[in-house]
């Protein structure tokens, strides 16, 4: 076990270029199993998560090079549905990813019961009600705890999901883009990673229609080619660094942000008193800002809520909580999502921080209030890196233990955070 030790009060300052989009590496590197041709993909982060889905792929007989860091040479020539490591499994929710390819690909799959944040209850009813609409059939065998998929071959079909799951979505793209003529699927998600997937399998062949949308055209084709790809930067860290900048009062570039993808993040921020600049690709976040909370009209607590896409996302709420508390004012966070999602507050208010639970699904922030040192245990990636940020902004010397969490979607932040004047060290516990 590793901890950081971090020591506060320490303005950011310099630049800093994101790593590749986590959510988006993971479904990538399902979705090569689709093809028998060598796919390269760039970008890819240097991070737990990914590392255990390469794993997970050569378990099923994909062939994976380091061409280096950041770049992987993948051929998937032959696959087979192969017994997967349950532990393997219960390391990331994405090993749910593997279903769709696999069951276009080879017909069938043992899956043990996927994992990642504990953040509350994480259904697989929408994978499974879109892939049956498919023509495969799933079934959850208690006696041996997988899930049994199989399959023929696969048939378009006019899908609505039961609800906007960004994996689920993925996975029936995955599965529809070499099923049997047309999909229509509808209520789909549309994050940055999922448009993401739609160009990466259009590039290979694929033909899909009305990328960015909720509802996505899929006319199916007979096999898939090989090809290369680079992936975008991760938004989600774009935002930590700033968040970063602004509880420190220093002032960041980000470079090749795709700041295309923040505007709603940027109106949502700006009701915490936060703004930043676009140069080109590049972020500038100013230093010393006057952080704010801007009331609803006649002066009312103003409500932060998350949604699907292109909405405010419930993977940067944690973030927001923690600038909330340097800004002036009240303000109510609402993620109706996930029932544990705010179970971290505990540990600002002991450095701290005025904030009330409401009840698992809405808290209500105070700010802004000096926050003090303390030791504190990562429950999850975004949690995680919450606590970074207020240990990042507090009066003294701040342990995070079980930063293996944190490693699991943020490559080395460590490093990147001292190369920004930062006070963080790792050792171990």
């Amino acid at each position: 076990m590793e901890k950081f030790i971090i020591g506060g009060g320490h303005p950011l300052e310099g630049e800093i270029l994101p790593s590749g989009n986590k959510n988006a590496a993971l479904p990538l590197l399902a979705a090569c199993l689709l093809t028998d041709q060598p796919v390269i993909l760039h970008n890819l982060p240097d991070i737990k998560d990914v590392e255990t889905m390469r794993m997970l792929l050569e378990s099923l007989g994909v062939e994976l090079n380091l061409v280096n860091n950041h770049t992987w040479r993948i051929h998937a020539a032959q696959v087979r549905p192969a017994d997967l490591d349950p532990d393997l499994c219960r390391k990331i929710r994405a090993s749910i990813l593997l279903a769709g390819p696999m069951v276009a690909r080879t017909g069938e799959l043992l899956l043990p019961p996927p994992g990642g944040d504990v953040i509350g209850r994480r259904r697989v009813d929408s994978h499974i009600l879109a892939l049956s609409s498919l023509g495969a059939e799933a079934e959850f065998d208690r006696s041996q705890k997988v899930f049994r998929f199989t399959a023929g071959r696969l048939n378009g079909a006019n899908i609505i999901l039961d609800e906007a799951s960004v994996t689920a979505t993925e996975n029936a793209i995955m599965a529809a883009v070499t099923a049997n003529g047309e999909t229509v699927l509808r209520n789909a998600a549309s994050e940055p990673h999922i448009q993401e997937l739609c160009h990466f399998l259009n590039k290979l062949g694929g033909r899909i229609e009305n990328i960015g949308s909720n509802t996505l055209h899929i006319h199916g084709v007979p096999s898939l080619d090989g090809g290369e790809f680079s992936i975008g930067p991760d938004y989600l860290e774009v935002v930590s660094f700033i968040g970063a900048a602004v509880v420190t009062k220093g002032s960041l570039r980000i470079r090749k942000a795709a700041p295309e993808h923040l505007d709603m993040i940027a109106g949502v921020f700006g009701r915490l008193g936060v703004s930043w600049k676009v140069e080109g690709k590049d972020l500038l976040v100013p230093a010393e800002q006057e952080l704010c909370i801007e009331p609803d009209l006649g002066g009312a607590i103003p409500e932060i809520s998350v949604m699907p896409w292109p909405a405010f996302p419930t993977d940067l709420m944690s973030i927001a909580i923690v600038v909330a508390t340097q800004s002036s004012g009240s303000i109510l966070f609402h993620d109706w999502m996930y029932p544990s999602r705010m179970f971290f507050i505990d540990k600002l208010v002991n450095m701290g921080a005025q904030i009330v639970l409401c009840d698992p699904h809405r808290s209500i922030v105070q700010g802004p209030t000096r926050l003090y040192a303390e030791t504190m245990e990562s429950p999850d990636i975004r949690a995680g890196m919450a606590m970074v940020l207020a240990a990042l902004a507090a009066n003294g010397q701040s342990e995070i233990r079980n930063v293996g969490q944190i490693d699991r979607g943020y490559e080395k932040i460590d490093k990147k955070l001292r190369a920004l004047g930062a006070r963080i060290e790792r050792v171990k516990e």
